[in-house]
């Protein structure tokens, strides 16, 4: 008996995120410079007091979705980093 699969099974395309890491990774094959705007992996280790901060959150039970808009300490140390770095007022 040969199995079918269901119509919509042939509609399913390689998603956006991974056709630009394919065509980033043709183009650094053939020796261009590449920003790869694909996937977000950084290029780096992650820095230890970014999996300190995370450790101490799991431990605090902090595992949950944030509002939209994210957490007030977050969006009010952006706010100022954009001050300093950049003379905005948000």
């Amino acid at each position: 008996m040969t199995e079918r699969l269901a119509g919509r099974v042939n509609r399913i395309a390689v998603s956006p995120t991974m056709a630009v890491l394919v065509e980033a990774e043709r183009l650094r094959a053939k020796g261009l410079d590449v920003v790869d705007f694909g996937p977000g992996e950084p290029d780096f280790p992650t820095p230890a007091h970014i999996k300190q901060a995370a450790v101490e959150a799991l431990e605090r039970n902090r595992t949950k979705y944030t509002a939209t808009a994210g957490i007030t300490p977050l969006r009010e140390a952006v706010c100022r980093w954009h001050a300093q770095q950049l003379g905005s007022s948000y």
